[in-house]
Parts: C-alpha cells; structure tokens; sequence
C-alpha cells in the first residue's frame, strides 16, 4: 500500500521555526524553512544535516522542491541560510507577495541583529574581561546571512498566483489557495500520481477588516497538514475584543499614560491601525498615535501592489480613498520616547524579542500608567510570552527590568481557532488530519475532538519524529453518459428525498488500462463477448375453481390495481399469459396434473428486472393465500 512520510524539522509539538519534510510518491518536499524566534543559537535554524545523513546526498539532490507559505520569518526566515551556506540550489515557491515582501522583513532581522551585536560590544569593558567571560547565547548564532545573500536566495525563487496548477517536475504538481492570515499566505496542494497532501502553513477561517477568509475547495487529500496554534481555543465576538481594545487604550491615555502595541510589520499591524483610525476619528482624539519609521510606507506601497489579495471592502473603496493613508497616524522617531504625556505606539517586532518594540518596553515598563497591548501569539522565551504568562522582572541583554506597566493580552491573531480548524477539515474533507505548530498538550486535545468527530485518523509527531501513513490510492473510472442521463430521469421521477442513494447500473470493464462503466450490449460489443442474461423463475400453487382464463384475468386485474401508480403496463397475451412493462416480468399459468382446483403460476424475469420481478412475485404471493 502506498505510503507518505512526514517529519518536522520544526513545528512538531511546537510553535516556531515551521520546517516539515514531506516523502510522497517517491518526491521529498520541504514545506516552509522557518526560524525560531525563541532560542539565539544553533536551534534558531532548522538542523539541515539530518535530512540527508545517511542518504550520502547533497540537499539539491535530495529535496525535489521548497514550498513557503508566507513571509513570517518562523516560516521563511532560514531560507537564505540554506540556500546561500548550505547551498540548496533547487525550485523555491511562493506566492507573488510573499516573494516582495520576504526580503523587507528578512532585511530588518539581519540589521536587528547587526545592531544587538553593536549595543552588546560596546556593553564589554575590556578585550581581557571579555576573553575570561562565559559565551553569551547569541555568541553561538550561528553564521547570519548577508544582504547580498537575501538577495541571492530570492532570484532562486519562482512565484506562483492563486488557483494556479504548478508543475515542478512531470510527476510533481502544486496548487496554491487563499489562506488569509496576512498579505500572500497561501496554503498549497502537492500531488503526485494519485496521492495528495494539502499544507496550510499559517491561515484564519473569518475574514477581517483588510483580508478575506481562507478557501480551499472539497478536494479530499490523503493527508491534510494544519496549523494548531489556538487549538483549544474558541474566540469571543470580534466586536467585543474590539471594543475592549479600544476602550482600554481610551482610559490609559486619558490618564496620561504611553500605550505600547508590538505588532508585526504587516497583517495584524494594519489591522490595528485601520481600527485605532476609524476611532479616533469618531472620538476627535489628539492623542498622537505613532507608528516604526518607514514601515506605513512600505505597507502602503505591498497593499497597492497586491490590492486583489484584499478583501472586498477594501477593493471597492480602494479607487476612492485608500484605507491605508491614514491621517491620525504617524512616523515614530527614537526621540518622542521621552516626550512627556499620552500616545500610542506600535513597534516592531510583535513577540518583544528584539528591535524597536523590546527598546521602548524597557523604557516604559517600570511606570504603572504605561500599557502594552499584546495581539498576537508569542513563542515561548521571547519577553513577550514572559510578560503575558504575569512575570513582574525579566531579564533583557543582562539587565532585569521591573514590570509596572499594565500588560494586556487581547488576541487579534490571524490564526485559526479550533472552531475554524474543525471547518477547514469540513471543507476539505481529507482521509487523515496531521498536527503542526501548536503545544503539545493542546493539540492532543484537538486531536481526540478530530477523531470524535469526523472518524479519521489524527497525527502529531514531534521534531525529528518520522509519521508514517499508509494511503489507499483512488481508482478513477469511466461512466457512460447514457447510463448518468438514464440514472438522472429516474431520480427525477421521484418524490424529492436529499437522503435517497442515487445508484448507477451498469457493467464495470477495463480496456486499454482504463476502467468504465457501460451498460451491458455495448460491455458484451468492447470485449467482444456473446451476451449472456441470468433469469428468475419463481413458482407458487394457486387453488382455483374453474377455468384457467379465469385465474389469469383475476391475476390481470389485481396487478392492475397495484401498479397503477408505478407506471407499468399490464397485457394479458393470451388465456394463461400475463406480461408486464412490454416483457420485463412474464406470468404464465398452467394446470397442475390430477388436480380439478390447483394451477401452477410462474413468473420469470431478468436480472436487471429485479427489482420489479421481486416485487410481482411478492403481489402474487399474497393473491395466492
């Protein structure tokens, strides 16, 4: 039986650093090529080494293709470490905006880094202290790529549009959807001969105020591979969350306090802004708002280029007013961050592991007027998922920061919450369900609602852990159109019932390696087969006084009377001779021998006929008792 093989590399029992290797169909594919935002080591990269140990292959020889799915860096960010110093020279695919938007972001971590390693060398006192000192974390990266080498991994990468049915090689097909979730996510389809697997990297089920929701079609995978992010959780009303948000920024900054929002630079980011705008509008606030320096612009430039990725609002109004040109709100300069009173700010990144967002939290934070605002996930060791899990001191570059500020976890995520999981798989309908990019605790819970649920098998392997699944290949077949037009009158014919079986009838052959169902004269005419009909008789005793025409016309009539709704004919052809429906069912009557009162009735029908036969049989059975 035909096999598929799936292991993590990152993301198996874990959130961060999405890398599956998929085996199908003789074919290995890596779907996505993240980093993890939570370790500053030799973790943060996929091991690249165990995919081919043992194979004595380089990673071009042995990977038939890289799929990414969109441009968070725990999705995209090792690409250029892979390409560029492992040297993976094979076929990279995304989508048209993941490809533009890729290298902004990847371009900001590597001057984030590039300024971290700065700060930390001008915080040594000496070259001889440093020499006695233990390695810190980040001291054992390992190697960045350059911009040039950003660069360099993007010319490699071929972009695909939406819908759009990919070749990589003549066995190996791709297939790109809608995912929402941000600006070019797309989950794809991999088939290869009769087996397929569909992968959603990162998608949201309910559409939003800049992106529409995720779509796939019913295209029943072998395997489907989701994300389990929030798989327990089942979020409140949208307008509640949003009501919360704006109505907790609202009394901070009327207390004069400084409200920090650590976003991504775009999806959530636009989000947010569209939201804080329409409202300060409504509530004539002066409160400034700010947002990174360059990043408005950027955004404004990817969401023009790519404005039919948008939702349908955001479409029609585009030609008048471009939502993304915002009034109340403006550049951030490092120098407003001691300006006395209220604003609002949203900074980069969004789990406060580095950059612009971790820098004012440290500002900020040990005033209890101030407010962050969390909106989205955070990988477990960022500052983030430390400040949300209550920790009042966190460590941040050796110095311990007192948390004062307000901390407030409101999720705004663009990922799918179990409900949207459980209709994605409705949607799809695949034969087995795999779990990536979730907790472990968490997705076991999801995994026995899925089994519960919709009776299939549902798997969560860990990092490094190879899933094996056994598929069992569809076999596509021919029908006649004759017999379809044929099937589709009867049904017609009846009373209309949604739960009613919609049967074919017909004769399955194989000519030419091809399978088809045909009626039987032109089965018998393709292989070139005498006909052949298999016949019922059934016989009963009917105990009758006189003649025997009289014991044929009382069986006439009463089958006149049964079957006057059915729409069959009933001809009596001679004195002891009934046919129905122009010979599908015969009924002859003969006199039993020695016997003034016993005739012997025996009905005969054809196979395709039995349905009907069966039935004038069961009619004649009870006229005899």
């Amino acid at each position: 039986m035909p096999e598929i093989k799936i292991t993590p590399l990152g993301a198996g029992q874990d959130v961060g650093r999405s890398c599956i290797l998929l085996h199908i169909g003789g074919k290995n594919i890596m779907l996505d090529c993240g980093m993890h935002m939570g370790f500053k080591d030799e973790r943060k990269f996929p091991d690249f080494t165990a995919i081919t140990a043992g194979f004595g292959k380089t990673l071009t020889d042995y990977l038939d293709c890289v799929i990414i799915s969109h441009f968070h860096l725990d999705h995209c960010g090792a690409l250029p470490y892979m390409t560029e110093i492992v040297k993976y020279e094979g076929p990279i695919y995304m989508t048209h905006p993941t490809k533009a938007i890729c290298p902004m972001l990847l371009e900001d971590m590597v001057r984030i880094h590039e300024i971290q390693k700065k700060e930390r060398n001008e915080r040594t006192n000496t070259p001889k202290e440093n020499l006695t000192k233990p390695k810190q974390e980040d001291d054992l990266t390992p190697d960045f790529f350059t911009s040039a080498q950003i660069q360099a991994s993007m010319k490699r990468v071929t972009a695909v549009n939406l819908h759009q049915t990919t070749m990589v090689d003549k066995d190996l097909e791709i297939k790109a959807y809608y995912a929402g979730h941000v600006l070019g996510a797309a989950m794809f389809r991999i088939r290869v001969g009769q087996q397929s697997v569909v992968y959603t990297g990162d998608y949201n089920m309910t559409p939003d105020r800049h992106l529409g929701a995720a779509w796939i079609d019913r295209c029943r995978p072998d395997l489907l591979i989701t994300e389990s992010t929030y798989a327990t959780t089942i979020r409140d009303s949208k307008r509640c969350r949003e009501r919360d948000f704006l109505k907790k920024i609202h009394e901070c900054v009327d207390r004069g306090g400084k409200v920090l929002i650590p976003v991504f630079a775009l999806g959530r980011a636009q989000e947010l802004c569209i939201l804080l705008e329409t409202y300060w509008e409504r509530m004539n606030l002066k409160v400034p708002i700010y947002f990174a320096s360059g990043m408005t612009e950027r955004a404004n430039h990817y969401y023009k280029m790519f404005i039919t990725w948008t939702n349908q609002k955001i479409k029609r109004t585009f030609v008048k007013r471009n939502m993304f040109d915002f009034h109340h709100i403006k550049p951030f300069d490092k120098s407003y961050l001691s300006n006395p009173g209220a604003m609002v700010v949203f900074a980069t990144p969004g789990m406060l592991h580095a950059g612009l967002s971790l820098h004012i939290f440290k500002k900020w934070a040990p005033n209890e007027n101030n407010m962050v605002i969390m909106p989205g996930f955070c990988v477990s060791g960022t500052v983030g998922s430390k400040v949300i899990a209550g920790n009042k001191r966190v460590e941040i570059d050796g110095m311990m920061i007192d948390v004062k500020m307000s901390v407030q976890y409101m999720s705004f995520s663009a990922h799918a919450d179990a409900k949207g999981i459980m209709q994605l798989i409705h949607y799809c309908q695949p034969k087995n369900v795999l779990l990536v990019h979730g907790e472990a605790t968490k997705m076991e819970f999801l995994k026995q609602k899925i089994n519960q649920e919709f009776d299939i098998r549902c798997f969560m392997p860990a990092n490094g852990e190879t899933c094996t699944i056994a598929t069992e290949p569809d076999i596509p077949v021919d029908v006649a159109l004759s017999l379809m037009k044929q099937e589709e009158a009867e049904y017609d014919a009846l009373p209309p019932d949604p739960k009613r079986q919609r049967l074919i009838h017909g004769v399955l052959i194989m000519k030419e390696d091809k399978l088809k169902i045909v009626d039987i004269d032109t089965a018998a005419k393709e292989l070139n087969i005498p006909r052949h009909s298999l016949q019922f008789t059934e016989g009963i005793i009917f105990r009758e006084f006189g003649v025997i025409s009289r014991t044929t016309d009382k069986i006439a009539e009463h089958l006149k009377l049964k079957l006057k709704d059915n729409d069959a004919n009933v001809e009596v052809l001679s004195e002891n001779e009934v046919v129905i429906d122009q010979g599908r069912v015969r009924i002859q009557i003969r006199p039993v021998p020695k016997s003034d009162t016993e005739k012997e009735v025996s009905t005969t029908w054809n196979l395709q006929d039995d349905d009907l036969g069966s039935y004038i049989f069961a009619l004649l059975t009870s006229l005899s008792k």
